[in-house]
């Protein structure tokens, strides 16, 4: 499940994960007695502490996005071992107050600090792996954000 956030100006939420300088989109997986729905909702409270109150869902992608993981980031000895994600993404509008954003609500929280960017500007920061599924997931949904925002 991946989360791209906007606010009323069409800017979007870019997240810094915890004690490093790696920045991404808010993302999770579906567990097995979840909806896509109950998921994205469930992953948008842990990971970025809103309720789906305080958001409104613009669309998602119509397929699934995948991308595998290096060599390097697999992580051995794991069961199961993950070797990538696919994902269904998701915009969302914040509409509510920028303080409603709360990285602190999670039991292991996944992110440390938060900021607005501009709509292509995760191309230029998200890790290289990631980069062709953000790619797509922003180019298919640019259009629901430009028709229902004040951009």
């Amino acid at each position: 499940m991946g989360i791209i956030l906007c606010n009323a100006q069409g800017r979007l939420l870019w997240a810094r994960r915890i004690g490093q300088d790696a920045w991404q989109f808010p993302q999770g997986g579906i567990k097995a007695h979840e909806t896509r729905k109950e998921a994205l909702f469930r992953e948008l409270h842990e990971e970025v502490g809103l309720t789906s109150a305080q958001v409104r869902v613009m669309g998602s992608t119509r397929d699934w996005l995948r991308y595998d993981l290096p060599k390097r980031f697999l992580r051995h000895g794991t069961t199961p071992l993950c070797i990538g994600q696919k994902q269904m993404w998701y915009l969302l509008q914040l509409i509510v107050d920028d303080d409603a954003v709360r990285l602190d609500l999670a039991k292991r929280p996944e992110f440390d600090g938060w900021r607005w960017v501009d709509y292509w500007h995760p191309l230029k920061e998200v890790v290289s792996f990631k980069r062709d599924v953000y790619r797509e997931a922003l180019k298919e949904l640019e259009p629901l954000l430009l028709k229902n925002t004040s951009h």
